[in-house]
This record gives C-alpha cells, sequence and structure tokens, in this order.
C-alpha cells in the first residue's frame, strides 16, 4: 500500500528528469492533488503500473465510479512519468472553477451531440505520443458494476494504431460519488489495476475491439473489488459495495433507470436515492 508524503509532494524528478514546459500547469494540479492525497492519507494500491509506456501513445480505459477516479489513474501513470489526457464533458471545461484548469492541463472537451471533433482531437494527440484516457461508460456507474461500453476508445486505438490499456479503479466511491455526500474520512483504501496492453489487430472491427476491452476491465475489476481491503463497517456502509457482492448498490437495471434521470436532470440525491430505489423496484414486480 502506498500513502502519499510529503516528499512526494516537493519531488523534483517527479515528473521525470526534462518535463515539458507546457505541462507547468498540470504539474501544479498533481501537486495539489498528492497534497489532497496526503492530507486524507488515501491508501493506494497500484498494480500494472509497468504497462504504461515510457513514450508513445496509448489508451488508458477504465471503468467510473467516483468523481476522484481520473486523479487516481493519473498516479499510475505518474509512475512512468506520464501525464494522461482525460476526455471529459464539456460541461466540466465550461465551468468557471474547473474550465481554466482543464484547458491548461490539455484535456479533451467532448460534447455528446457532436462528438466528432473530440474524436479527431484524440485521434490527434495519441498519433502525437500522447496518452489519452477515456471512461467508456460515459458517466460514472451508479451500481458500481460495468455498464454498456460506448465503441469511441476502441475506434480511437484503431484508427491511430496505438495499443489500448485496460484499466479499473475501485474505493474511491467511498469519498466522493453521485448520489451520495462528499466524506472526507481518513484512510480510505484506493485500488488502481492496469492490464497489459490489448493491441488492435489487422483488420479488427471496433466491435470486436470493444469486446476484447470489456472482457479484460470486467477481470480486473473483479479483482479489484475481491481483493479490496477495506470491507463495509456494517449495514449502512453497505451502500458502496455492489448488489452480487452482498451491498445494497442499485443493480444494473436500476441503475440504467436512475442515470436515465441523470440525464433528464431529474437526479435524485440524498436519502430521495432510497426512496427512488423503492418506487423503482416495486415497478418492477
Amino acid at each position: 500500500m502506498y500513502t502519499a508524503s510529503w516528499r512526494d509532494v516537493v519531488r523534483r524528478d517527479l515528473f521525470g528528469p526534462r518535463p515539458d514546459r507546457r505541462d507547468r500547469p498540470y504539474r501544479l494540479v498533481i501537486r495539489f492533488a498528492l497534497l489532497v492525497f496526503r492530507l486524507l492519507r488515501f491508501r493506494f494500491d497500484v498494480r500494472g503500473a509497468e504497462h504504461v509506456p515510457a513514450s508513445g501513445g496509448a489508451v488508458i480505459c477504465s471503468n467510473h465510479v467516483s468523481y476522484l477516479d481520473f486523479t487516481f489513474l493519473g498516479l499510475a501513470a505518474l509512475q512512468q512519468h506520464r501525464l494522461v489526457r482525460f476526455m471529459a464533458k464539456i460541461s466540466v471545461f465550461a465551468n468557471r472553477v474547473s474550465g481554466p484548469f482543464m484547458r491548461a492541463m490539455h484535456h479533451i472537451p467532448v460534447d455528446r451531440k457532436a462528438g466528432a471533433a473530440a474524436f479527431d482531437r484524440a485521434v490527434r494527440a495519441l498519433k502525437d505520443g500522447e496518452v489519452v484516457g477515456v471512461f467508456p461508460e460515459a458517466t460514472i456507474s451508479s451500481s458500481f458494476r460495468l455498464k454498456e461500453l460506448k465503441a469511441g476508445a476502441a475506434r480511437m486505438a484503431i484508427d491511430a494504431a496505438v495499443p489500448v490499456l485496460p484499466a479499473a479503479v475501485w474505493g474511491g466511491q467511498r469519498s466522493f460519488t453521485k448520489h451520495h455526500p462528499i466524506d472526507l474520512r481518513r484512510g480510505v483504501a484506493v485500488t488502481v489495476v492496469l492490464g497489459e496492453p490489448i493491441r488492435p489487430e489487422p483488420g479488427e472491427a471496433p466491435r470486436e475491439l470493444l469486446q476484447r476491452i470489456r472482457a479484460a476491465m470486467e477481470t480486473l475489476l473483479d479483482d479489484a473489488q475481491r481483493t479490496y481491503p477495506q470491507p463495509p463497517a456494517g449495514p449502512e456502509d453497505l451502500w458502496w459495495q455492489p448488489a452480487h457482492l452482498g451491498g445494497t448498490a442499485p443493480t444494473l437495471e436500476e441503475a440504467a433507470r436512475l442515470d436515465h434521470s441523470d440525464v433528464r436532470g431529474t437526479r435524485p440525491q440524498g436519502n430521495r436515492l432510497a426512496r427512488a430505489r423503492r418506487m423503482l423496484r416495486r415497478r418492477a414486480r
């Protein structure tokens, strides 16, 4: 297990011997993230960081359970001195607080009504040797299980002729996820697992590659969940555990309806979530 130290926050060689001067804002944000990790004493279990290429393009394809997932995946890539350019919805870039930082870090805005521009920008970044981070579920999974994946990540890897690194993150939902209040308790364990590169085969269709990516992600996520070192503390703490592992998180079917309410702007929050889940169950009977 790794816990960020004060030394990590100020390490001069944190980003390698000759970091790109254009990425100074990104490096500042990473140091701030390490400071937060230190204060909250996150306990990281990072596996497979050696699969991140030291140079050249690659797509990191991960599940999505919390608003902090991109920082956890970035931490794993940092061990190879790589900065990940994440694809994120355009509203994050339009925000007065987060927008300037997202643009300064050269992340990639995604307009879901016109996604071609984001796709082209991501492919250019990959061909230029960047590592691009994608959450192919397109939103946080309320069930904390893997949802249906969008094919964009597979298409990008094929068009740019770069490998895909399947990944899984687990534990961050305990601190900051949708439908639940922020919990700043200290010492939460976070697992980040990166799998072996999946390379597009000659003539392989995006859907075929996506099936291979999904299978790898499911295996990694199952491993991260079953080896997680901090089980729920009691019945009231089962909410972050998926139903198939004995938790009280929504099932995949319930989550699909809750996520649909997110899109429509009718997201249930706080104690309204439990009422919404009961209502969904009654309708399903």
